[in-house]
């Protein structure tokens, strides 16, 4: 038997040793000692092998476009907001394809190969961006898997061309109906305009994911309307909620009737930890919120919560390194998930939990899986977050499309050793 690609001596996530056997793009084998020829044979003996990154939360319209026409000078989510819409009229549908294929290289080469993007169906200018990024998803196909959701980010109803672009945007082959209901101009109108967009995806055979009580309003409730939205209609394990920031202000104890709500209707819940912590809490004093939904409490009812990064080099944050353990590493600091048990599983919330929440089909260290995967610097996932770990390799679909050598770091101290394993 031969293979196109073996993978020698990596630790799994788990903690088990195995060899990793590829061949036509698909995971042929994953155990101890494979004894085969292949084309190409790789030593990775006591580094960690994941599963790729995964975001289920990004908005690639934006991305990359920091400083155009301006900055965001007082870093809040509404200025950010006007920002982009003095941005949207004057770029190119061609400039937002080449930002955002700059990003899929850059996230490919993170080990990042599947991004959930939202994409502004609230106009025509707007609609630029559906055109890019369906035209980038095509592009990007065979290393990074794109889904897009039509995402009237000016409101359903407050913007008035926004329901006709939403639907058109779906009929183009947009992926996810989404929505952003706490920016209507009533509660009332955000809460019907949950129903409709659920409605969108019942009849079409859609998931959801809505930008869900991103405010620090307590009584931002629509994720209520949207678990309902989700019984009614049968979309159980479907939908996502994404942001979910006024759930830090809540009542707890209307948090303790929501949240195994949640959990009934298979309700996922997206936090963004880079993001949330910067933009909300933008109207406090002392003691000043961060807006981070109650990631450890939906864990402990059941409810599938992922990690997002949301935003790089936009006009709501001036940073970003298309690195989801960035990402897991803020995300356990603010939630307090600092348990090796807890920080594992922020290390599975950026891979196979947001896996999970996107649907994504073949995707893990398993026989017949696609064979994308991550080589990391690292002996397992909680020293992967702690470290930020180099990744060493990545494969994409049975292809090697990035790898980087190990290099110890070296130091001049008289008397010392020269080199230093930055692992310690």
């Amino acid at each position: 038997m031969s293979f196109d690609l073996l993978l020698k001596g990596g630790v799994l996530p788990d903690g088990t040793q195995a060899d990793i056997a590829i061949t036509d793009g698909k995971i042929a084998a994953v155990e101890a000692n494979i004894s085969a020829e292949a084309g190409e044979t790789i030593d990775v003996s006591g580094q960690l092998v994941s599963p790729p990154f995964v975001d289920p939360h990004f908005h690639l319209d934006a991305t990359l476009s920091y400083g155009t026409p301006r900055i965001n000078a007082s870093g809040t989510l509404l200025e950010g907001i006007a920002l982009w819409s003095e941005l949207k009229p004057i770029q190119t549908v061609e400039e937002i394809e080449k930002r955002a294929i700059d990003y899929c290289d850059w996230a490919a080469s993170m080990g990042l190969l599947a991004i959930r993007t939202h994409v502004d169906t609230s106009d025509e200018d707007g609609m630029k961006g559906v055109e890019a990024l369906l035209s980038v998803r095509d592009k990007v196909k065979d290393y990074v898997d794109l889904q897009l959701v039509a995402f009237p980010q000016d409101g359903l109803y407050r913007a008035p061309a926004a329901k006709d672009c939403t639907i058109r945007a779906l009929d183009m082959g947009v992926d996810v109906v989404g929505g952003i209901p706490h920016f209507e101009r009533t509660m009332e109108d955000g809460r019907r305009s949950v129903t409709e967009l659920c409605e969108i995806a019942e009849k079409r055979g859609l998931m959801v994911d809505l930008h869900c009580d991103e405010s620090d309003d307590p009584l931002s409730r629509h994720i209520e309307q949207l678990v309902y939205e989700t019984q009614r209609l049968g979309l159980q394990g479907r939908v996502a909620g994404s942001h979910l920031t006024s759930m830090h202000s809540m009542d707890n104890y209307y948090v303790s009737k929501l949240l195994p709500l949640m959990a009934e209707a298979q309700v996922a819940a997206i936090s963004n930890p880079l993001i949330n912590i910067t933009l909300q809490g933008r109207h406090d004093t002392y003691p000043k919120r961060r807006g981070l939904t109650r990631v450890p409490e939906m864990i402990k009812h059941g409810i599938r919560v992922g990690f997002g990064q949301d935003c790089v080099l936009d006009p709501w944050y001036s940073l970003g390194t298309a690195d989801m353990l960035d990402v897991a590493f803020m995300g356990l600091h603010v939630a307090q998930m600092t348990s090796p048990a807890d920080m594992t599983h922020c290390f599975n919330m950026v891979t196979r939990e947001n896996a999970a929440i996107m649907g994504l089909e073949g995707y893990g260290l398993k026989k017949g899986a696609t064979a994308s995967l991550v080589v990391l610097d690292a002996g397992g996932p909680v020293e992967a977050v702690r470290l930020r770990a180099q990744r060493l390799l990545v494969v994409a679909k049975g292809k090697v499309i990035a790898r980087r050598e190990k290099s110890p770091m070296t130091l001049s101290i008289p008397g010392r050793p020269e080199s230093v394993d930055r692992r310690f």
